[in-house]
């Protein structure tokens, strides 16, 4: 009997492709013969190196929302060749599914959603309530979902310490004294970042320590980068905008302990076994949280929150305002 090669349509964000691995980790432990492959888009390459259960990564280069139908059609068609016996699809969207459908792979599997029902030929009900968490809704997609929920395996990333201190050594960073990894940006919105004062403050308190601080998130993160350095007399290092996924997640297995808000390099962060302190301001931290027992939580749970917004409909964004760099500091 040959073994199940298995095509799975990975998320569009960092923190959810982390998650993902809960369930690269049991198709494998329910088929150690499985081949996973996974179509991802082109940034997430590094992150997805970093997990042995995959094989092969497929990029798909369109833009996250966009539909472009020619362009599914013939990335499906080029897949037929590839015998794949079940896909997996993780986005809940109509346009996920398309691929799978047109690359006639036999089995598809996916939750119900969006007006989707003759794509896919294995439909999952989604109950909110029993499935909460995010990671939960990957695994319940295996084949024995039941088994699989009673033990979620953590996501982990594997990277090699002399690759690590090479990007260090490329970026001219110290790795000799303790490092503070701060993460101030979150892709979804201003929601979800705890003020650049508050940072700089940690930043300040650590600085006087002996530690070594060092800012870490993409080129849209980069002026709140400058304003923490700046803020903190420039004796940190602002690395934000100036490090492509592999290096972030290379200086972030450097750290000895991360501050950040709920982003995806918190949940990096989470599955390199970090010391971490998450910041929860407008998401909730029952429905992703970080997966590890190194990682602890502040989130006020005020009344108005999670209102998952992108920005604070109230204007005031007290859920994060009102943690202080005091209880972080003593977290850490």
């Amino acid at each position: 009997m040959n073994s199940a090669k298995i095509l799975v349509v990975g998320p569009s964000w960092v923190g959810d492709m982390v998650m993902a691995h809960s369930l690269f980790q049991v198709l494998k432990r329910q088929q150690p013969q499985a081949v996973i492959e996974v179509l991802a888009p082109p940034w997430s390459a590094p992150l997805l190196a970093r997990m042995p259960e995959v094989e092969r990564v497929i990029a798909q280069p369109l833009a996250h929302g966009h539909l472009e139908l020619n362009t599914r059609y013939a990335l499906g068609r080029s897949l037929r060749s590839e015998n794949y016996t079940q896909a997996i699809v993780l986005p809940n969207s109509f346009k996920s599914a398309l691929i799978p459908w047109w690359a006639r792979i036999p089995q598809r599997t996916g939750f119900l959603g969006e007006w989707r029902y003759f794509l896919l030929n294995d439909v999952r009900p989604l109950n909110k309530g029993t499935l909460y968490r995010t990671v939960d809704r990957f695994v319940a997609l295996s084949a024995e979902p039941s088994d699989a929920l009673a033990a979620v395996p953590r996501p982990y990333l594997r990277v090699e310490s002399a690759q690590a201190q090479a990007t260090a050594q490329r970026l001219q960073l110290n790795t000799e004294r303790p490092v503070l990894a701060l993460c101030p940006g979150a892709e979804y919105g201003a929601a979800k970042r705890w003020p650049q004062a508050h940072y700089a403050t940690v930043a300040r308190a650590k600085i006087a320590q002996g530690w070594q601080v060092w800012l870490l998130g993409s080129r849209k993160d980069a002026p709140v980068g400058q304003a923490i350095a700046v803020l903190t007399g420039k004796h940190c290092e602002n690395l934000c905008g100036h490090t492509q996924l592999a290096e972030a997640i290379a200086l972030l297995s450097l750290a000895t302990a991360v501050v950040s808000n709920d982003s995806g390099l918190m949940h990096v962060a989470a599955a390199l076994d970090k010391p971490l302190v998450a910041l929860y301001g407008s998401s909730d931290p029952l429905f992703t949280p970080p997966l590890s027992d190194k990682a602890q939580i502040i989130s006020l749970g005020l009344a108005c929150s999670p209102c998952f917004k992108r920005q604070c409909p109230l204007e005031h964004l007290r859920c994060l305002r009102d943690i202080t760099p005091e209880q972080v500091l003593a977290l850490i």
